[in-house]
């Protein structure tokens, strides 16, 4: 039974670490994209800044998403039998 426990942190780790990872290099790869574009074309930075942190937000939910599911496996995990 402990070592059930034991990898369902392990999970929950990976989940939130990767996650973080991916939403880490996501906003970092779409900002020097969104710098590029405003270099290139600044009468449209304000609509691109606009995309940029509607992007921005969507990245940060989809990371948080993943928080949420990894803290309901840690704290009430339905494939613990007790």
């Amino acid at each position: 039974m402990e070592h059930v426990l034991g990898f369902v942190a392990l999970a929950a780790g990976l989940i939130i670490g990767l996650g973080a990872v991916g939403a880490c290099i996501g906003i970092g790869i779409m900002g020097s994209k969104y710098l590029e574009a405003a270099a290139r074309q600044p009468e449209l930075m304000n609509e691109l800044q606009t995309k940029m942190f509607l992007l921005a937000g969507l990245i940060d939910a989809a990371f948080l998403i993943g928080v949420g599911i990894a803290m309901m496996f840690a704290f009430a995990n339905p494939f613990v039998l007790k």
